[in-house]
């Protein structure tokens, strides 16, 4: 056996595989046509390119036929809803939305959080979040605590 050396090196067997021939006779299986099918633009040189993933060929495109109902509100906010019984388990004082973060009980500090009154809340705590609903406002208050409507 010769000595192995960058003049003698080859991959192992069934690493590489041969490229794909086409257009080299009908033995192959690849041939006249080369895999492209009869004719059109898709069977031209450079045709695959230059059309559109979303072009129909003259068709109404699919974005046009579908119906269109009512109207999306720019100026929504969405809001993160965190409910009464959440806020039982943060630690008495001042609770925010970082602290929620902190917590675990909200995902991101990007949205807005909305408190609602889902459950009790036996605790004096100091809100700082900006919406409330009506009756989480009546609970907090009616627990001791304080409500502040911060900036979103």
């Amino acid at each position: 056996m010769a000595a192995l050396d960058l003049s003698n090196l080859k991959p192992a067997d069934g690493s590489r595989k041969n490229r794909k021939r086409v257009g080299r006779g009908p033995g192959s299986g690849h041939g006249k046509t080369s895999g492209r099918g009869h004719k059109g633009q898709k069977a031209r040189s450079g045709g695959r390119r230059r059309v559109k993933a979303w072009s129909e060929g003259g068709q109404m495109p699919l974005q046009r036929r579908t119906p269109k109902r009512g109207f999306r509100n720019i100026f929504r906010v969405e809001y993160q809803p965190v409910n009464l019984d959440s806020l039982q388990r943060c630690p008495e004082g001042e609770v925010t939305t970082d602290t929620l973060k902190q917590m675990g009980i909200i995902k991101s500090t990007r949205k807005p959080v909305k408190v609602l009154g889902n459950g009790k809340l036996e605790k004096a705590l100091t809100v700082k979040v900006p919406a409330f609903s009506k009756t989480a406002r009546e609970k907090i208050e009616a627990a001791g605590g304080k409500i502040e409507v911060t900036k979103c």
